[in-house]
């Protein structure tokens, strides 16, 4: 085997055009986190729903800026069962390894993605929580324990529920967009996160389980290619998770109105009837949608 012997000047100089790589990388994954929504495929998230142009609600109604958000990772409970979510290209069709064994790659990507969320997002002032369940396999949708148990409460209560997924790769996935929750008229909340990811018609597959319960769904992105490949490159990983995460922050902080209501200060938001009546570090595997064949996101 022949050796190659690199002079010290020479790895000096790799040195900084790496830097240099790097720091050009950082610029365009920021660039790609406020991305106009004009673009298709998004330079960072990928094609948008292919069915944006069936989009038939328009978010009018106010959200006060105090309003609690509360953020899922979708799929949280569901593992090892139908409808687990994706396990992404790499995995099915390139035989990569799973990035964490006993669970998904899509839970992967959105315990990290929502945390990141949530964190950036209380940095700036909002108030926003993460919610993780218990157990990674509750067969019961309504266990108490659940995203969905959690989240319609949560916005029975008065708050707004948001479930993070990556979509299915290839032709099993739309691509990244909100469906937005049932139990209420959409908001301006509801409308900019469509402006920033796209959008689903409401009654999408006749209604999900989710946003029946009155959680709203953003799909981050299909998990193949440009977005999964810098996803998985632990160089590009964290600037490409803070991208996303700031492009949602971004349109959360949109969406709600820039001061407190003054007729009800420290009141939320009031949405009415009972949801369903109306229709970063990753833990490991303990002890969604719950339907579709394990290998796709539905």
């Amino acid at each position: 085997m022949r050796l190659i012997h690199l002079s010290p000047a020479l790895l000096g100089k790799r040195s900084v055009l790496a830097t240099v790589l790097l720091f050009c990388l950082g610029l365009g994954l920021a660039a790609a986190a406020q991305a106009p929504a004009a673009l298709d495929p998004d330079p960072l998230t990928g094609p948008r729903s292919r069915i944006s142009d069936q989009k038939d609600w328009l978010g009018v109604l106010p959200v006060p800026a105090q309003t609690e958000i509360l953020v899922l990772a979708g799929h949280a409970d569901s593992q090892n069962m139908p409808g687990a979510g994706t396990a992404g290209e790499a995995v099915d069709l390139r035989g990569a390894a799973p990035m964490l064994p006993g669970i998904r790659d899509e839970l992967f990507w959105n315990l990290l993605t929502a945390q990141a969320v949530v964190e950036l997002g209380q940095q700036r002032g909002l108030r926003i929580r993460f919610y993780e369940p218990p157990l990674r396999s509750i067969t019961d949708g309504n266990d108490p324990r659940t995203n969905w148990s959690v989240g319609k409460a949560h916005a029975a209560a008065g708050g707004y529920a948001l479930e993070i997924h990556y979509d299915a790769y290839g032709p099993d996935g739309v691509g990244s967009g909100l469906i937005p929750p049932l139990h209420r008229h959409t908001t301006r909340l509801d409308e900019s996160l469509a402006q920033a990811f796209g959008a689903y018609p409401l009654l999408y597959r006749e209604g999900l389980g989710a946003p029946r319960r009155g959680i709203a769904i953003l799909e981050i992105g299909k998990l193949e290619g440009t977005l999964e490949a810098a996803l998985r490159d632990p160089r590009r990983r964290q600037a490409t998770i803070n991208a996303i995460a700031l492009r949602v922050v971004e349109a959360l902080e949109r969406g709600l109105e820039p001061a407190p209501s003054m007729a009800n200060p420290g009141q939320p938001l009031t949405v009415g009837a009972d949801p369903e009546a109306a229709s970063p570090r990753v833990s490991a595997p303990r002890s969604g949608e719950r339907s579709g064949p394990p290998a796709r996101r539905r």
